[in-house]
C-alpha cells in the first residue's frame, strides 16, 4: 500500500475549491494613489482597504521610515532577545502601553503571531480556550496549537459563552474574541463577556485588530469604548497594519503578562524583530491617531452616509456601526459577479467567500477610510444600484 502524496491531495482540493466557485487567486497593485488602487492596467476607487484612518501614505510616517532606515538600516537582523529590540521599538511599546491603557506592551511581527504566541503560552493541556464562533483564524489556531480543548460559542452571545464554561468548572480557562469582527463588522459584547469571566475565573482574551485606532476615547480601541480596564480583560492583542497604516502587531497587558511572553511566546522569542524603521513610523501613526480626532469624525460620518444611502436604494447591509460594512448576497457566485460588475464600473470590492464566512453568507465587504468623502461614497450606491443588488 502506497502512501498519499501530499502534493496530489492538495490539488484535488484545490480543483474542488474551484469546482464551488471558491478559489482564491492573488492580484497586484501596481500603484496606490490615496483612496484609488491602479490593477490590471485600471485605476479602481477602492473600498477594500483597513487603512481606516488614511495614515499608510501620511508623510510624517515616509519620512519617520526614511530617517530611522538611514539610521538603523532596513531590517532588524535578529530576534528582540539577541539584539533585534533597538531603541524604536522600545519607544514604541512605551506608546502604545500609554495608549492603551496598561502597564506595559509587546512587539510581535505580526497579529497571527501574537495571537499564537498569547495563546500558545497561557494555555496548557487539559484547560479549556472559548471562542466566538466568528473569531479571527488565528485565535482558532493558537488553542489548538496550545494543546488545550477548543469550545465555540454562539456568536456574540454571552448566555452561549456561559454555558460553555460552566461545562468545564474545573479547567483553567481563556475566553478570546475579536473586538470588532472583520467579516461582520459588528461589535462584541465586551461588558458581558468581562462579567461573565469575572464570575468563572476566566481570562478575558481581545483581538482589537479592528478596533484600534478607530473606537474609544483617542481611538485606543473597544476595551477603552466599553469602560474595561486592564484587570477586566488581561490580555489585549492589537495590530498596527490596519488603522495605523503600518505593519506588525502588539500585545498590552500587565508587567507579570509581558514578561511571561518574553519567556514562553514562542512566536515572539523565534521570529525576527520588526524592522526598526518600521517601529519608528508606527510611532508616529499613534501619535496621529491619539490627536486628530478628526479623522474618526469623518470616518464616522461616512459609515452613517453609507448605511443611509443602502437603506434608502434597499441593499441589504449586515448591522455594524465599524468601518467595515458587508452587503450580505449569499451565493458566491453572484457576489463574485457584482464584485466584477462593480470593477468595471471603477470600484474594487472584494466579495469575500467560504470558507472566510459561513456557507450561503458570501458579501462584498465595503471598508471606509477617512481617505474617502461622501461624494465616493454615493457614488459607489449608485454603482452597486446600477448592479442590480
Amino acid at each position: 500500500m502506497s502512501r498519499p502524496d501530499l502534493l496530489a491531495r492538495m490539488a484535488q482540493a484545490q480543483a474542488a475549491r474551484a469546482e464551488a466557485g471558491l478559489l482564491r487567486r492573488l492580484r497586484g497593485v501596481a500603484a496606490v494613489d490615496g483612496a484609488y488602487v491602479v490593477m490590471d492596467g485600471r485605476r479602481l476607487l477602492s473600498f477594500a482597504s483597513n487603512d481606516y484612518l488614511g495614515l499608510a501614505q501620511h508623510p510624517r510616517l515616509r519620512e519617520a521610515l526614511v530617517d530611522a532606515a538611514q539610521r538603523w538600516g532596513v531590517g532588524a537582523t535578529a530576534a528582540h532577545l539577541l539584539g533585534g529590540h533597538r531603541a524604536p521599538h522600545k519607544a514604541l511599546e512605551q506608546a502604545l502601553a500609554d495608549w492603551t491603557g496598561r502597564e506595559r506592551a509587546l512587539l510581535f511581527s505580526s497579529g497571527y503571531l501574537a495571537n499564537v504566541g498569547v495563546l500558545v503560552a497561557l494555555l496548557r493541556d487539559g484547560d479549556l480556550c472559548l471562542q466566538d464562533k466568528l473569531n479571527h483564524a488565528c485565535l482558532i489556531d493558537g488553542a489548538r496549537l496550545s494543546g488545550s480543548t477548543l469550545k465555540r460559542y454562539v456568536h456574540a452571545d454571552a448566555a452561549s459563552a456561559q454555558r460553555q464554561l460552566a461545562a468545564m468548572p474545573e479547567a483553567a480557562a481563556l475566553l478570546a474574541t475579536d473586538g470588532v469582527f472583520s467579516m461582520d463588522g459588528d461589535v462584541a459584547p465586551l461588558v458581558e463577556l468581562a462579567a461573565l469571566c469575572r464570575e468563572h475565573g476566566a481570562t478575558l482574551h481581545v483581538d482589537d485588530a479592528h478596533g484600534i485606532g478607530v473606537l474609544g476615547r483617542d481611538g485606543a480601541g473597544s476595551l477603552i469604548e466599553a469602560g474595561l480596564s486592564q484587570d477586566d480583560a488581561p490580555v489585549l492583542m492589537a495590530t498596527l497594519g490596519k488603522a495605523l497604516g503600518s505593519a506588525g502587531a502588539f500585545v498590552a497587558g500587565s508587567a507579570n503578562l509581558i514578561d511571561g511572553l518574553v519567556q514562553f511566546a514562542r512566536s515572539h522569542v523565534y521570529t525576527t524583530a520588526m524592522p526598526p524603521a518600521v517601529a519608528a513610523a508606527t510611532l508616529v501613526a499613534v501619535d496621529i491617531a491619539r490627536h486628530e480626532s478628526w479623522r474618526r469624525e469623518r470616518l464616522q460620518i461616512l459609515i452613517r452616509h453609507l448605511r443611509a444611502g443602502a437603506a434608502e436604494r434597499g441593499l441589504q447591509l449586515l448591522p455594524s456601526r465599524s468601518a467595515i460594512q458587508p452587503l450580505l448576497v449569499g451565493d458566491s457566485e453572484v457576489a463574485l459577479g457584482l464584485s466584477r460588475a462593480l470593477e468595471l464600473r471603477g470600484y474594487y470590492v472584494p466579495a469575500i467567500r467560504p470558507p472566510t464566512v459561513p456557507a450561503d453568507k458570501a458579501r462584498l465587504r465595503i471598508t471606509l477610510s477617512a481617505l474617502h468623502s461622501e461624494a465616493m461614497v454615493e457614488q459607489l450606491l449608485d454603482a452597486l444600484q446600477a448592479a442590480n443588488v
